[in-house]
């Protein structure tokens, strides 16, 4: 965990970071986490904390931990059980999760290429 900040200091950061990190603006996140707009700027300059539902709704939209968004935790990605790609994954057997994984290995190159480029 980083000890340099605040935690309301550092959920601002994270909070931010992890919409960065998806290219979202803060109405997208508003829409996808069913809030104003207003509520996610607020959150990000400090003045409003969130209440556990609206972490919970938060990490769900931007599908990071709320772990991550309270800084107790480093990597923003969601532990295997709570991120719905890995669960929707565990259940392929054989032949379909291998294909899976090269698919899914293949869109992260083309990601990694586009964001070079």
């Amino acid at each position: 965990m980083s000890e340099e900040c605040t935690p309301s200091e550092l959920f601002k950061k994270r909070l931010k970071a992890a919409r960065d990190l998806r290219k979202w603006s803060q109405s997208d996140l508003g829409g996808r986490a069913r809030m104003l707009h207003s509520s996610i700027a607020h959150f990000e300059s400090g003045p409003r904390k969130p209440s556990f539902d609206t972490l919970r709704r938060l990490a769900n939209a931007l599908e990071v931990t709320t772990d991550y968004l309270l800084g107790r935790v480093d990597d923003p990605g969601l532990a295997e059980g709570g991120d719905p790609l890995y669960r929707d994954i565990g259940k392929l057997t054989g032949g379909d999760r291998e294909l899976a994984k090269d698919f899914l290995k293949m869109l992260a190159e083309r990601n990694k290429a586009k964001n070079k480029g």
